[in-house]
């Protein structure tokens, strides 16, 4: 299969070069050239089929053209070995859980198995490769998890100081091996430049085999799309049609839902929940696209201001706005409405969630209300609730246990490197360290 740049300039790419560069030499992103379809009996069996069963089937559509069959089997089995978990709450609305890999959030399908395709694409290769990745939080620690101990490649994470929780620090800060972290004195909007820059620097790239870990990577979306097609098999034994509601910073969560919708996965429609980091619902309005920067806030893996992935759904839709709204609709809300929503769902079911899925059910309720819809609807709960104790504890005023997988990670000591916003800093560091 070939990979077209969003910006249809650059020639098109084996998945091998897709994936290892992280993006087209001309700025854009890479997305199938076409997207494959599932056949009518796939679809009819994704509700008796397990999460891996249905990975299996959805990766082979991608990935049987360049993997042999046994080598992707192995792929998919060791990284998708991760449950999801859809929990119905009221007949209108169910959360999909998907935190309960080894970082306890949803990046760990995307990292997981990024790590196992890197691996095998570079095998053979003695030239190292260097991931570069910025996080607002969960993608970091589910990349340092994911690509821990990988023979021949190194991890670059830059976050933004003082803008992640403090266990998502720990988690992507004391890892070390293979794994550097960067703290940068900015925001995420600030990291994700300075990733950018590296990548549009020539010269930087003729000395140093750069790839990305962030969902700026296609091979981050492929395997998110799979829970999509999970759910949608779940949710044929309730109902014919649903909607889903994803909580979204960089909107990489939610192009891998387009795409299994393109795969034929019977999604009615999506809705796109940020927090006060409103440039989505702002140009869903307007029809123009205005990046800022980005506010903080307690849902802090959202922090976006200019989200990389709006590109791909532009894309997409032919940069029709008009088709956009057809299948997206977005809102915005801040943290007030956050924490009032994580009070309620644990009064009214008994049940915890974090900011993030606070706004997505925020975003299913709004949906629900305007179109007076009985359509039942499904939250994607990104992260479990323990990553945020500092602002969960005091809205349901008790103590959430911490799993395990968790609480390993807090009494390491963290190694960061403190980085400054300008690129000249970033790059001389690049040239120090790894050349």
């Amino acid at each position: 299969m070939k990979y077209l740049s969003t910006k249809n300039i650059s020639t098109p790419a084996s998945l091998k070069d897709a994936v290892l560069s992280g993006m087209p030499g001309d700025g854009g992103l890479f997305l199938p050239a076409s997207i494959p379809t599932l056949s009518p009996q796939q679809l009819e069996a994704l509700s008796t089929l397990s999460f891996q069963e249905i990975a299996q089937i959805m990766a082979s559509k991608f990935l049987s053209e360049d993997i042999p069959p046994g080598e992707l089997r192995d792929m998919v089995t060791n990284s998708m070995n991760l449950d999801v978990k859809l929990i119905q709450l009221s007949e209108r609305l169910s959360i999909l859980e998907t935190f309960h890999g080894p970082t306890m959030a949803f990046k760990d399908f995307g990292a997981r198995f990024m790590a196992r395709l890197m691996s095998y694409l570079i095998k053979g290769d003695d030239r190292e490769l260097t991931i570069l990745v910025a996080t607002s939080g969960d993608t970091g620690s589910a990349v340092a998890s994911g690509f821990l101990g990988i023979p021949g490649i190194r991890v670059i994470i830059l976050y933004p100081s003082g803008k992640v929780s403090p266990s998502q620090e720990k988690q992507l800060t004391t890892q070390g091996q293979n794994i550097q972290a960067l703290e940068v004195d900015g925001n995420f909007d600030d990291c994700q430049r300075l990733v950018k820059c590296a990548f549009a620097d020539s010269e930087l790239r003729s000395r140093l085999r750069l790839s990305s870990a962030n969902s700026i990577n296609i091979a981050r979306l492929i395997p998110q799309s799979f829970y999509y097609a999970f759910t949608a098999g779940k949710m044929r034994q309730k109902s014919d049609e649903f909607v889903i509601s994803v909580p979204s910073g960089n909107f990489g969560n939610l192009t891998a839902g387009l795409m299994a919708k393109r795969m034929g996965v019977p999604i009615q429609h999506f809705i796109a929940s940020t927090n006060s980091n409103d440039v989505f619902p702002e140009f869903l309005k307007s029809g123009d696209f205005k990046p800022r920067p980005s506010d903080q806030t307690i849902s802090n893996a959202m922090d976006v201001g200019d989200p990389s992935n709006l590109s791909r759904i532009r894309y997409l839709f032919e940069d029709d706005i008009a088709s956009i709204r057809s299948e997206i609709s977005s809102w915005s809300f801040d943290d007030m409405k956050t924490r009032e929503m994580i009070s309620q769902i644990f009064k009214r079911y008994d049940y915890v969630i974090d900011p993030h899925t606070a706004v997505g059910i925020l975003g299913l309720d709004k949906y629900q209300d305007i179109h007076q819809s009985t359509l039942p609807g499904v939250v994607i709960s990104t992260a479990h609730p323990a990553k945020f104790p500092e602002s969960v504890e005091p809205v349901i005023g008790e103590v959430i246990p911490v799993p395990p997988q968790l609480a390993q990670y807090l009494e390491r000591e963290k190694q960061a490197t403190h980085m400054s916003t300008e690129y000249e800093d970033f790059r001389q560091y690049l040239m120090d360290t790894l050349i």
